[in-house]
């Protein structure tokens, strides 16, 4: 809540006092849908199930930071990837919400719940994706960038297994390049796709289940994104 001052007042030029400010505005889109739920969990959770119950947490922990959270696709019924952005047009920034899992030829297989299953014990982390195609990369890297450290911060790590397929943008702070992200370089302003954690890793798939981890990893989200957000603002103003 530290931040929440800086949005509540701005003092303009030539004005007698200080004048309220608007919000910054963040859009909050859900991945998936409920038709095309993407990926399972090693438990068999989809990964829409995952993205809505965080989208929640971080929406609600925005507006406690004085930011306005525009809802996208929480319904889970969106028409098309080029459809979220356009939904979220108008906004400061945009975070697509989304949840990992690996590719076939690493998995393992065990029995839960009486059925075969899969799972993976390489992958584990959070992930940080940005497009050069986004009308605002050097927006969106700052975001991003905040974002991963103050995650690190919160004692969450990334998980180094994109730099297989992708070029880190900020590798330390675990953010990469994926510039083909039809939500990103659809955007009009900067935006990030974020995942929280690998869901196929049986122990990280019960981490993101827990209210206490989600409740400081959307904190750590937040106060990256309010500095980003402090800081692009102050740059306007100059």
């Amino acid at each position: 809540m530290i931040l929440a001052c800086f949005w509540a007042s701005t003092a303009t030029a030539g004005s007698a006092g200080p004048t309220a400010a608007a919000p910054p505005r963040v859009a909050v889109d859900v991945g998936h849908t409920l038709a095309e739920p993407g990926a399972s969990s090693a438990r068999g959770r989809s990964e829409f199930a995952f993205n809505l119950e965080f989208a929640v947490v971080l929406a609600a922990t925005l507006r406690a930071e004085k930011i306005s959270a525009q809802e996208v696709n929480f319904d889970g019924t969106i028409g098309s990837l080029a459809e979220r952005p356009a939904q979220a047009r108008g906004s400061d920034f945009f975070i697509a919400v989304h949840h990992d899992s690996i590719a076939a030829e690493y998995l393992q297989f065990w029995d839960w719940d009486g059925e075969e299953a899969s799972y993976t014990t390489l992958k584990r982390g959070f992930g940080i994706f940005v497009s050069r195609r986004n009308p605002d990369l050097a927006g969106s890297l700052r975001c991003a960038s905040a974002m991963g450290a103050m995650l690190r911060r919160a004692g969450f790590a990334p998980t180094p297994w994109h730099a297989r397929k992708h070029q880190p943008a900020d590798a330390d702070n675990g953010v990469w390049y994926y510039d083909n992200l039809v939500v990103l370089h659809k955007s009009t302003f900067p935006g990030v796709l974020f995942e929280a954690g690998v869901i196929k890793h049986r122990e990280e798939e019960l981490e993101l289940l827990d209210p206490g981890r989600q409740a400081r990893m959307a904190d750590a989200l937040a106060t990256g994104i309010a500095a980003c957000l402090m800081v692009r603002g102050r740059s306007a103003r100059e």
